[in-house]
C-alpha cells in the first residue's frame, strides 16, 4: 500500500479553516482532491465528479489519468463513480482484474496501472450530486482505514458543494426578486398614465393592461414599458 505524504488529520483541519465564502467551488474541490491524494493511504490519484440532470464532469483531478478514467465512465454512462454519485455510498473496486460490474471500464483502468479504485459519494441532496473518486496502483489499495479517510475528505466536498448551491440559489431568488420589483414599478407607471388618460380606478387600469397583454399576446410588463416609453417623450414636451 502507497503510504501517505500528509497526515490525514492535519490535511482535514487545513481544509476546516479555508472559508468556503472566499474561495471558489472548483478551486475548494481541487485543494480537497490534492490533500485527499495525499492523505487517502494507497491513493494514485483523485478526482472528483459532479453531476447534473444525468450529465457528469470531472470538477477536479490531480492527474490525467485520473480525469481520463472519470470520462470514460460519462462517454458509456456507466461506472463506479456515476453509480456513487447516484446512490451517495461507499463503491470500491478492490481489483481490477476479476471485477464484473464494469468490466470494460476495469480493464481500461488495469491497461494504465490501476489496479483499485473507490468512489465516495457526497452525501448532499441538491440538483448537482457527485463523487470524490480515488485511483490506487495495486489490487486491494484501500484497507477500512483507508475508506475512512476517503469519506471524511469526501465530506468537506459535499460541504463545499451545498455552500456553492446555496449562494446559487440566493443568487437566483435575490435576481428573481429585483426583477419582479422591475416589472411591479412600470406596471404601476403605466396604471398611473392610463388613470390620468381615462379617469379610471387602479383596478381598471389594470384590466386594460391585461386585455392590452392577451389581445397582443405579450406579457403585462411589456405592454407597460411600451405605454410608458411613449408617455415620457411627450411629458419632455
Amino acid at each position: 500500500m502507497t503510504e501517505p505524504t500528509a497526515d490525514p488529520a492535519h490535511a482535514l483541519a487545513e481544509l476546516s479553516r479555508i472559508r468556503l465564502d472566499e474561495v471558489s467551488l472548483d478551486d475548494m474541490l481541487l485543494r480537497v482532491a490534492t490533500l485527499a491524494s495525499r492523505s487517502v493511504p494507497g491513493a494514485r490519484e483523485v478526482s472528483v465528479t459532479l453531476v447534473r440532470a444525468q450529465l457528469g464532469w470531472t470538477a477536479a483531478f490531480t492527474g490525467d489519468l485520473a480525469r481520463e478514467l472519470d470520462e470514460w465512465q460519462y462517454e458509456q454512462h456507466r461506472g463506479p463513480c456515476l453509480d456513487a454519485s447516484a446512490s451517495g455510498d461507499t463503491i470500491s473496486v478492490p481489483d481490477m482484474t476479476v471485477e464484473q460490474r464494469w468490466p470494460q471500464w476495469a480493464q481500461r483502468a488495469g491497461a494504465v496501472g490501476v489496479g483499485s479504485s473507490l468512489s465516495v459519494g457526497l452525501p448532499i441532496q441538491e440538483s448537482v450530486v457527485g463523487a470524490l473518486n480515488v485511483y490506487g496502483g495495486p489490487a486491494n489499495a484501500f484497507d477500512p482505514p483507508a475508506i475512512a479517510v476517503a469519506e471524511h475528505f469526501a465530506a468537506y466536498a459535499a460541504v463545499a458543494l451545498a455552500n456553492a448551491h446555496l449562494y446559487e440559489s440566493a443568487a437566483t431568488l435575490a435576481e428573481q426578486m429585483r426583477e419582479a420589483m422591475r416589472s411591479r414599478a412600470v406596471i404601476e407607471q403605466a396604471k398611473g398614465i392610463i388613470m390620468g388618460e381615462r379617469r379610471c380606478t387602479p383596478d381598471e387600469a389594470f384590466a386594460l393592461l391585461s386585455k392590452i397583454s392577451q389581445d397582443s399576446n405579450r406579457k403585462v410588463r411589456d405592454v407597460a414599458e411600451a405605454l410608458v416609453a411613449r408617455a415620457v417623450p411627450r411629458a419632455g414636451v
